[in-house]
Parts: structure tokens; sequence; C-alpha cells
């Protein structure tokens, strides 16, 4: 616990400027993958950032999974039209670096 709370003596609340999901949403609607954000953040509120990453691996990688989701899909799309070619690297069939 801080001596001095500087957040609420100035009124800021920086912790929600951590992602766009928990910000004010216009109309009330939550966002997209507000769910998996807020068990994430439950999670790994208090426990500091190194034991959250242990700890809270799971809800962290269905929060990303969940993000992710539709830039995966659209690039599966364009890649099955023709009209976007993966890198060789990401293929398997570029040169191996060391």
């Amino acid at each position: 616990m801080p001596f001095l709370d500087v957040q609420k003596r100035f009124g800021l609340n920086i912790d929600r400027w951590l992602t766009v999901q928990s910000a004010e949403q216009p109309y009330k609607i939550p966002g997209r993958c507000h769910g998996f954000e807020k068990e994430w953040i439950e999670c790994a509120h208090g426990i500091g950032s190194i034991w959250a990453e242990k700890e809270c691996k799971v809800e962290y990688d269905d929060f990303i999974e969940h993000i992710l989701l539709p830039i995966r899909k659209q690039q599966d799309k364009l890649i099955k039209e023709g009209k976007c070619t993966p890198p060789p690297h990401h293929v398997g069939k570029g040169e191996p670096q060391p």
C-alpha cells in the first residue's frame, strides 16, 4: 500500500489503460474478449508479474487466442483464395538459421 495514493488523488485509473477492453464502452456493450480479459486480470491481480506469468498462463493464452482468432481466420481465407502467400519460413521451407 503506497503512502500517497496518487491515482486516487488525481482521479486517474491507470489500471483501466492496460487494455482497451476494460475501458468505458459506448452504449454499455462489453468488448468481444472482455470475459477472457477479466478472467486473466482477476487471476493475475495482486500476485505479481512473475507469479502471474506461471499461475495464470491458461487464462492469458485463452485471452490472446480469442483476440487473434479473427485475424487467423481472415489470413487462412486469403491463403485459400490465393490472394496472400505466407513467407517461406512460416511454411517450413526457409533456410535454417543458426
